[in-house]
């Protein structure tokens, strides 16, 4: 005979966001985006609802060094239009490595969210950052020191 209880409600109150860093060198572009954007969901966890930001805080270093596979650093094309007639830029994905990478990751992630409110904080939880350091430590260091303790 089966017991009956009650289901889990997640409300905000449980909501206890960990800080991830990720190195981003030699890893596949798209692997990469979809890993933290499941991690920005919080579909990793066991409390995770599509209604709340249930998601963690992820930092990404060596964004310059992402790879792709094939030719895409030639065939890969970004687009921004600045509003104004002829204002179409495009540049393919090896420029962006060169001028701005972290944009190219998170363009990517961006595409893998929510096309809501709820999605854009989610990407606010997204840090990126081209080389080794990140201003992160404390808060990395905090949630590690909290679980131990």
């Amino acid at each position: 005979m089966a017991t009956s209880g009650k289901t889990h409600q997640t409300r905000a109150a449980d909501l206890n966001p960990e800080w991830h860093v990720i190195d981003a060198k030699d890893k596949t572009l798209g692997r990469l985006s979809s890993e933290i954007a499941t991690l920005l969901q919080g579909k990793h966890k066991p409390i995770y609802v599509p209604h709340l930001n249930t998601g963690d805080y992820v930092v990404v270093v060596n964004a310059e060094k992402v790879q792709v596979t094939g030719r895409k650093l030639e065939q890969k094309k970004y687009y921004r239009h600045s509003g104004y007639h002829g204002g179409l830029k495009e540049r393919n994905l090896s420029q962006m490595l060169e001028n701005t990478p972290t944009r190219v990751i998170q363009q990517s992630v961006k595409g893998m969210l929510p096309k809501n409110a709820l999605g854009r904080r989610m990407l606010g939880r997204l840090k990126l950052y081209a080389g080794e350091q990140h201003p992160h430590e404390a808060q990395v260091g905090a949630g590690r020191a909290a679980k131990e303790a």
